[in-house]
């Protein structure tokens, strides 16, 4: 037997006790230091193809006022994409919040509401001591009850051990008493659910599933709970607003990545546009090579640069000439033409296409509109990018685009997290920005 084949030539120089050359001892002390400790953030929903330091110096301030409000407001599809991609994402999560019950619950509870619950449930599912965090129990119930396992929420409320007499964790067991055909215990559990923070939706609901008659009245959809009430009393879920994690659920299955409705009009320049926007780049650059401009009588020199140029950022390519034709077009004409292609030729420019010296000495000039999210947020998110800190500044960008709503950010904002994004290292996310932004330009 070849034993060179079973042990490793430093061990073996170590145990003869000889001198190691330097290069071999600096193996070795790599190969020793430790890994660091797992956290909360640790488990992978998915694989995302990002790095395991992905949080490396990131605050986690920002991650803990950025995280549970990416459940709460409507994100545009870049910045949905954004969000799923990066909490999905295995890695030793921000120093001072890795550790954090309440932090790793929001990440599952957004992810949740931004419509990758599978990545969710795979994160609580392969976290270690669920049952001993209320607010991690209680996003693996949530999670399941979205997902219409009624019996997963129940073992989760069944096995935790702490805080179980919180009133969420009452009134689920009241559903799951009732739902295993516990009447009299149910009603007891309902009863005292009431006693402590009455209820008007859940009382009517709840009390409609015991009762098993009568008219529950209209659904109610604020969390997982209230659906699966609602669905289990056959109501109508189209007469009630959803909360975003209901809605999640309600709908289609979600697509990972940035995928745009796009309306389109007439002519072969917008049908372009509008499978691009449903990610058929190929497709879209197909029709582009058979359009000569002078034969399209609907379409303008800047509907053909702007075509172009969602061509060139959806395929990650540079392209002066057709950010020279933007920065043209933002020079002349009337005011809303000369805008928005001032807009355009800015957020394209974001992504790193170069300029002829003339278009640099037009674009100086442009007015892109004000920036709407605070200028230290801006610096932030600059400094961030700098420092190549992928975790931190897609906390930042997520914070501007979530104040933003679902529309996303201005264009001047845009063009600052596109910038971002890519300096980063996060250059499909800087690309997905920045499509959204010349779609809306359209």
């Amino acid at each position: 037997m070849d034993f060179r084949r079973h042990f490793r030539l430093p061990a073996l120089v170590l145990a003869a006790g000889l001198a190691l050359p330097q290069a071999v001892a600096a193996q070795v002390a790599v190969e020793a230091a430790p890994l660091p400790a797992l956290d909360l953030f640790s488990t992978a929903g998915r694989e995302t193809g990002l790095p395991a330091d992905l949080w490396r110096e990131a605050s986690a301030a920002t991650a803990s006022t950025v995280i549970p409000l990416l459940a709460q407001k409507p994100l545009s599809p870049a910045a949905a994409a954004l969000a799923r991609r990066v909490l999905a994402t295995g890695a030793q999560g921000p120093e001072g919040g890795g550790n954090d019950p309440a932090l790793a619950a929001a990440r599952a509870q957004a992810l949740v509401a931004l419509g990758d619950a599978e990545a969710a449930r795979m994160i609580l599912q392969r976290t270690a001591q669920v049952e001993r965090s209320e607010p991690l129990s209680r996003a693996a119930a949530e999670a399941a009850l979205l997902a219409g396992d009624e019996q997963g929420a129940c073992d989760a409320a069944e096995a935790l051990t702490t805080d179980r007499d919180r009133i969420y964790w009452l009134r689920l067991r009241a559903f799951c008493q009732a739902r295993a055909g516990e009447t009299a215990a149910a009603q007891l559990t309902f009863d005292l659910a009431q006693s402590v923070e009455r209820d008007a939706a859940y009382g009517r609901l709840m009390g409609a599933k015991l009762a098993g008659v009568g008219d529950p009245g209209a659904p109610s959809l604020r969390n997982g709970l209230d659906y699966a009430l609602s669905r289990s009393l056959g109501l109508d879920l189209t007469a009630a607003e959803p909360a975003p994690a209901v809605a999640a659920a309600l709908a289609p299955e979600t697509p990972l990545e940035a995928r745009w409705t796009f309306v389109a009009g007439p002519g072969p320049v917008s049908a372009a546009m509008a499978v691009l926007a449903q990610g058929d780049l190929a497709l879209a650059e197909n029709v582009r090579a058979t359009l000569v401009q002078d034969e399209i009588p609907e379409a303008g020199a800047f509907d053909l640069a702007l075509l172009d140029a969602l061509i060139a950022a959806s395929a990650g390519r540079e392209d002066r000439a057709t950010l020279d034709r933007l920065v043209e077009r933002g020079g002349i004409g009337e005011a809303k033409a000369r805008a928005r292609a001032q807009q355009a030729a800015a957020i394209f420019a974001a992504l790193g296409s170069p300029m002829s010296p003339q278009a640099r000495g037009e674009f100086a000039r442009f007015a892109i509109g004000e920036a709407k999210a605070p200028e230290a947020r801006t610096l932030a998110l600059a400094l961030a990018s700098e420092r190549r800190l992928p975790g931190e500044t897609a906390m930042l960008a997520l914070w501007i685009a979530a104040e933003a709503g679902a529309a996303g950010p201005a264009p001047a904002d845009r063009t600052h997290i596109v910038r971002a994004l890519k300096a980063a290292g996060l250059d499909q996310h800087a690309r997905d920005f920045a499509v959204e932004g010349l779609l809306a330009l359209r």
